[in-house]
């Protein structure tokens, strides 16, 4: 898929995170849009998932860490054709689409997330099972800046180094904000690229919005061997919506008519 089919893409995904948001009076938009390009470079051009596999053993898999970003995965399933429920039920009472997503109940969700800091501990179990099982299929897992203030994010990447995890490949969201704040203002965990790097990963970084760049790490992590990539991606929280982007505010706040009107307004066209 080139280029301009992924801004296409990330488009609609966009769109739709604003409208399940509205929607539902509920949600967390801003960490979702800053991680739209991503997602759907990992679901349009990454990984090996579809309609056909999802149900499958041999497909690559994918962790949402920072799970109340649940509303970009919805979205970036639903504009895969892997998605079987309707997004505008989205936080709707005895919808399976939930605030975070449930891994029983949604086609193409391979963990329910949550509990900050987890996400990596799992998608290091993941790996470790298609290592032992001759499965040459890749994990993913996307985390969050302020998330990995958490320590077991970095107990588990310990691990992923220890067990030469060459089939894994964490992205780090690196906005730069987290629901109280700037992340250096509540507990700084950078620099994250000399951490990973101390941790034994192979490390890459880049502009999370640049599908070229987004491209070329995701085949440095394929070429990487003998041990796990960590790509630091430096994105917009809230991108795509000039008056959401770098604002803490609408980490989880959901908007109103009138806003709702401006940023769809604003996500009309690929810019």
């Amino acid at each position: 898929m080139n280029k301009e089919e992924l801004k296409a893409h990330a488009l609609n995904v966009r769109r739709n995170v604003v409208t399940m948001v509205y929607d539902a009076q509920s949600g967390h938009p801003g960490g979702s849009l800053g991680a739209a390009d991503i997602m759907t470079y990992l679901y349009m051009n990454e990984m090996d998932i579809n309609a056909d596999n999802v149900n499958g053993i041999d497909r690559d898999r994918f962790v949402l860490s920072k799970g109340h970003t649940s509303p970009v995965l919805y979205a970036v399933l639903n504009e895969k054709g892997i998605l079987n429920e309707d997004i505008h039920t989205f936080r709707q009472l005895g919808s399976n689409l939930q605030g975070h997503p449930n891994m029983n109940y949604v086609a193409g969700v391979d963990m329910s997330t949550g509990s900050l800091g987890q996400g990596v501990s799992t998608a290091v179990g993941m790996a470790i099972a298609n290592k032992m099982d001759g499965n040459d299929h890749r994990v993913y897992a996307l985390v969050g800046d302020g998330e990995s203030e958490e320590g077991l994010v970095w107990e588990a990447m310990m691990a992923a180094a220890h067990y030469n995890l060459d089939n894994l490949c964490i992205i780090f969201d690196l906005n730069g904000l987290q629901i109280d704040g700037k992340i250096e203002t509540v507990m700084n965990p950078l620099p994250l690229d000399k951490k990973a790097a101390a941790f034994g990963h192979h490390v890459v970084v880049i502009d999370g919005h640049d599908f070229d760049q987004i491209e070329k790490a995701f085949e440095e992590a394929r070429k990487t061997k003998g041990k796990p990539t960590t790509i630091i991606a430096h994105t917009v929280k809230g991108k795509g919506v000039s008056f959401m982007e770098n604002n803490a505010a609408w980490h989880g706040s959901a908007p109103n008519a009138e806003q709702y009107a401006m940023a769809m307004e604003e996500l009309k066209e690929v810019k």
